[in-house]
């Protein structure tokens, strides 16, 4: 019989909020997303405050494989060094690896030269490239809009897929490159905002009716989309789209194995 503990594979919000007003008020929380992935475990884009709700939530940080960093902005890489520190045991413990975008990592690095030297390694995100942490794999498929390098990523395990689209504008390529039973989507604004290079509801609403997976999961919120009641819109988006659309929530776990009883 399998054991329930390794087969298990869910995802933890460890912060819903998005964007600058949100995040300098923390009136939602911005710790990036925990996954644990057939026995691996793998932080996603560490905001500030993610060793906070990560061990408010008893995540232990040195049972992490890999930190990934979608972009170097402060919401998504602030607690990048504090991470580094927990997750080898302030170099006691030399493990893990750090997958990052160039310029996370050139002329203003987001991490302190002294902790690359605490981890396995360091691998550096390109468009259309392939990594593995363990028996785990995911793809970067495409470069986004944004003003600094970007990537989302298609998480491969042995039991799903599901692909997490990162900050950017609306381009087509989005809808060509993202797949999966389930789809998290950075949804900052409650409608477009150009020329800022952030989703919209009406994108997301886009990309899920293209896409279809089985769940589509909105977060990282700023504040039009808060003060709009994100769970409002996502059930709306829900009824909308034919696809069950959920708005995250802080400290939200979700299972994987719900995507084993949702209908495509």
């Amino acid at each position: 019989m399998k054991d329930k503990s390794l087969s298990s594979d869910a995802i933890t919000f460890l912060g819903t909020g998005g964007a600058r007003v949100m995040i300098a008020t923390q009136i939602l929380a911005s710790g990036g997303l925990w996954l644990k992935l057939g026995g691996i475990e793998i932080l996603v884009d560490p905001g500030p405050g993610c060793i906070i709700q990560s061990t408010k939530r008893k995540l232990i940080a040195d049972k992490l494989s890999a930190i990934i960093l979608s972009h170097r902005h402060l919401d998504h890489s602030a607690d990048i060094n504090i991470m580094v520190e927990a997750m080898t045991r302030g170099g006691f413990k030399h493990h893990g690896w750090l997958f990052a975008p160039a310029d996370a990592l050139g002329s203003e690095p987001v991490i302190f030269s002294y902790l690359k030297g605490y981890l396995d390694g360091i691998e550096v995100l390109q468009e259309g490239k392939s990594y593995s942490i363990g028996n785990v794999s995911f793809t970067t498929p495409i470069r986004h809009i944004h003003p600094v390098e970007t990537y989302g990523m298609v998480f491969t395990t042995a039991e799903h897929t599901f692909s997490y689209i990162a900050d950017t504008r609306y381009f087509d390529g989005l809808c060509h490159s993202y797949s999966g039973e389930l789809l998290i989507i950075n949804v900052v604004f409650l409608e477009p905002r150009p020329p800022i290079d952030h989703l919209s509801v009406p994108d997301a609403k886009h990309i899920i009716t293209e896409l279809k997976p089985k769940i589509a999961i909105l977060t990282h919120f700023g504040m039009t989309m808060w003060r709009a009641r994100p769970w409002e819109i996502a059930q709306r988006l829900s009824e909308e789209t034919g696809v069950r659309v959920i708005a995250a929530r802080d400290g939200m776990r979700f299972d994987l194995s719900q995507l084993d009883n949702t209908p495509n």
